[in-house]
């Protein structure tokens, strides 16, 4: 499939199949994620794969948006080793970093068949004392990850976009 039919493919599941993700395809959505580029190869990002039912109980008890996936990512940057900009105080790359790695994974696993949901809605320092977090990580975004229920179609929204001349501009 061409790379850009697969962008336009994939969309944000919102409702899950029971059945389990294999481990090898697991393996490859993580793979897509450990080859993606980060600033200056620094590699900030941590990834915590919650699939037991302690953990998804607590995704459960932060937000509604685990939408029934048995899998949810949880990214977090490590604040110790995002890459700051030397010319610009406080100008930092670690939401990047992470966002990278985690559309990396996000577009692997459309191609393997899953689906994924990019969830922002939950309560960051919550999530981070639930699940014991170091205190150098940040948590940034949570993704679910499974089969969509053979119901799950994109949101209204899905299609819609602007035209390019409305955001690119040539100067």
């Amino acid at each position: 499939m061409e790379f850009i039919e697969l962008a336009k493919k994939r969309f944000s599941v919102r409702k899950y199949a029971s059945r389990p993700v294999e481990r090898e395809k697991l393996d490859l959505v993580i793979e897509a994620g450990r080859v993606a580029p980060t600033a200056k190869n620094l590699q900030p990002q941590r990834i915590y794969v919650v699939e037991s039912a302690e953990g998804l109980a607590k995704i459960d008890a932060l937000t509604p948006c685990r939408f029934g996936a048995g899998i949810v990512f949880i990214f977090t940057k490590n604040t110790d080793e995002e890459w700051t900009n030397p010319l610009e105080a406080g100008v930092r790359a670690g939401v990047e970093d992470v966002s990278i790695v985690a559309t990396h994974m996000m577009l692997e696993a459309e191609d393997l068949g899953l689906g994924t949901c990019w969830v922002n809605y939950f309560p960051n320092t919550e999530l981070e004392k639930a699940f014991g977090l170091p205190k150098n990580e940040r948590s940034v975004l949570l993704m679910p990850l499974g089969y969509p229920a053979p119901d799950a179609a994109p949101g209204p929204n899905h299609a819609a976009s602007k035209k390019a001349d409305e955001f690119v501009k040539f100067i």
